[in-house]
Parts: C-alpha cells; structure tokens; sequence
C-alpha cells in the first residue's frame, strides 16, 4: 500500500535498490505528450551518483525503457509504464549487516511492519526509488510547460552550516552541487573532501522553484495545494522538514511584514510561497526542504541485532557524504508532479470559469 501518490495524474513506483530493476506507472497522463527515451537522459541524469565524488560511487546506467503508454512517440491516454533496470548493485555490501538494525536507518522499522525486509541497501527504502519520480516528472516538466509556461527549477540552498553568498540562477547547473554562488564552489570542494575523509556527513536544504503558475490551482480545506507540496516533499528519503515561502521563519515576523500587500504594479513580498488558503495566488511557488545527514556511516556505532544483542555497527558500501546534493532533481520533481496533478483536478471542476479580474502581476524575485 502507499506506493502511489497524486488523483487524476496518479504514479505508482515499484522495485527494489537492488532488485533487478526499478519502474513506475503514470496513469491519467494526458494524450498527445511527445515522449521518447533520450527525454529522460538530462534529469535522470543529474540526479544520478556515481557523477562526481562527492556523491556515492555507484554508476547506474539509467536508462529508461517505455513499456507502455507511448505510441510513434506520443503518449497515448494509457498508463504510461517506465522500467530503468539496476546494473551496479553490490548486494555483498550487505552482508554484514542483513542481520542487524542500522541507527537512523528504516531496517528496524521496516522490521516491524512486515516482519521481513530487504537489507540490500535498505530495499524499498533506497533513494534508488526517487529515480523514478525524477522520470516520471519528465513528462510532468514538459506538459506545465506546454499547455501553462510553467517552469520548475531548484539548487541548493544549504549545506551543513554553509549558505550561499549570493544567488545566480546561472551558475547552479555548473557545478555538482547545484550551488547558486560559483565563487563559493571551490570551497565547497574542500569541505565536503574533508567530510568524506572523516567518515562522517551532514544535512543540506534544497530550495526548488515554479514560475508561471496561474492563480487558481489547489484545494481549499483537504486539497490544499501546500499541504500536498508538504506530504510530496516529505514521502522523499531523508527529508524531516518543509517550508512554503518563509516557513518558520514566518515565527519571527509581525503581521504587518508577512502579510504580502497587492497592488496594481503586482506582489510586494512573497512569505506566502505563492499560496493562499491553499490555492495558488500567480506568484513563485517556493518550497524549502531540509535533509538530514546520511547515517550510513564507517564510523562504528552501538545497535542491536535482529535477535536483540547489543552489537557494534560499521556501515560499508558506497553512500553519499551528504544527500542533499543529489535532492534538487528529486525535489523538483515532486513538485512539476503536484502542480501537474493540481492543474487536471482544476480544469476538471473549474475549466468553464474562465479569466477572472483582477490579476495581480505575480512577482519573480526569489533568493534563498
């Protein structure tokens, strides 16, 4: 159960991290999306490990291969089936601790649950699985594109107790950290090297974006289009907090600074995050994410085994010293696939209302 999110664009992954491959279905996908394999390089391919070694070491091909859905190119108004087959597992990894509770990790939980588990780095719940929203989202990306100008972006806003000291949109997808300052990187370098030596990690916050979003999408009460950024963000591995525009933040701020005051000329400020009531006002869409560190650690750690010994633990295999320099794809993803999702429900009850007035310009000046 759970292993689908969204209503009338509805994907369901599946599959394991070490498994023999990963999928997902993408059913309610409109009809007439021109798709093909090559789409899905880009993405996937930012998201991917292996690419700089800052990241884990495992090199997945990542492929993409369309079962179903698709049709001379375009989708055809059935379940879309995607299937990216695993080709650099390394389940021997795991041996060692297939009988034992990693701290931080969801072996004990999962335990549990099912009373069975997949110890093979951590099974379903593997970031293995998020490549498949990454892909799925590909098609997502495109249609807000098409049908609305919408565009979904993200970069790193974060990580330890480093923050950018500037922001260039341009410089973001030119380093392996998504980081929006380039003079920044070199340093970044350093000390992500010295990380890794210690055998330790840290967080990160990730910080994506939606421009062009028209006033009117979302839910009032139990759809808001907020909440469902927050469950959306949330489901990702890792993740233990979530912002809409200034976040906690808001906590800190008087009434009188937060409340953004509309005029003919557009928004003054945007702490709301582009949401209001739960409802999409035409401004940035901002969502802020926060990364816990990785606990898949060298460094040695008392736990218990699966028959209650107190046991020492040392995680080996190949892991990111910080997951959130792989977020910002993932990020952006759930976020193209809510929005997606959010524009079918309201052109379905909405679609005869038409243009309303009046508009208020909606402003595009995010920094982190």
């Amino acid at each position: 159960m759970s292993n689908s999110f969204g209503r009338l664009l509805r994907v369901t992954t599946f599959g394991e991290s070490h498994g023999p491959a990963i999928g997902c279905v993408i059913d309610g996908c409109p009809p007439g999306i021109a798709i093909a394999p090559e789409d899905f390089e880009r993405d996937l391919g930012r998201r991917a490990s292996g690419r700089t070694r800052h990241t884990s070491q495992r090199h997945e091909d990542d492929r993409v291969e369309i079962l179903g859905g698709v049709f001379e190119g375009r989708t055809t108004g059935t379940p879309v089936a995607l299937l990216v087959r695993n080709t650099d597992a390394r389940s021997k990894d795991y041996a060692r601790i297939a009988e034992q509770f990693r701290p931080g990790h969801a072996d004990y939980t999962y335990w549990h649950k099912y009373g069975h588990r997949d110890p093979r780095g951590g099974g379903r719940s593997s970031a293995r699985e998020t490549t498949m929203r990454v892909a799925a989202a590909v098609i997502a990306r495109k249609w807000l594109a098409e049908h609305h100008g919408v565009t979904v972006r993200g970069h790193l806003s974060q990580i330890g107790e480093v923050v950018p000291d500037g922001h260039d949109w341009d410089a973001v997808e030119g380093n392996p950290f998504f980081w929006p300052h380039a003079a920044q990187v070199p340093a970044l370098e350093s000390y992500m090297d010295a990380l890794r030596k210690s055998g330790d990690s840290v967080g990160a916050r990730v910080t994506v974006v939606a421009d062009g979003v028209p006033p009117g999408w979302g839910e009032p009460v139990y759809g808001k289009l907020d909440a469902e950024l927050a469950a959306a963000m949330m489901s990702i591995n890792a993740v233990k907090g979530v912002e809409i525009g200034a976040g906690f933040a808001s906590v800190a701020q008087k009434g009188s600074e937060h409340r953004d005051a509309m005029s003919r000329q557009g928004f003054a400020s945007n702490h709301a995050g582009g949401i209001l009531g739960g409802i999409s006002s035409g401004q940035q869409v901002v969502v802020s994410v926060a990364f816990k560190p990785t606990s898949s650690l060298r460094l040695p750690v008392m736990g218990l085994d699966v028959d209650g010994n107190e046991v020492e633990i040392v995680t080996t295999g190949r892991h990111d010293p910080c997951v959130g320099i792989r977020a910002t794809p993932i990020c952006e993803a759930m976020l193209a696939l809510v929005l997606m999702d959010q524009a079918l429900r309201h052109r379905a009850q909405c679609g005869d209302v038409g243009e309303v007035s009046p508009r208020v310009p909606g402003e595009s000046k995010h920094s982190p």
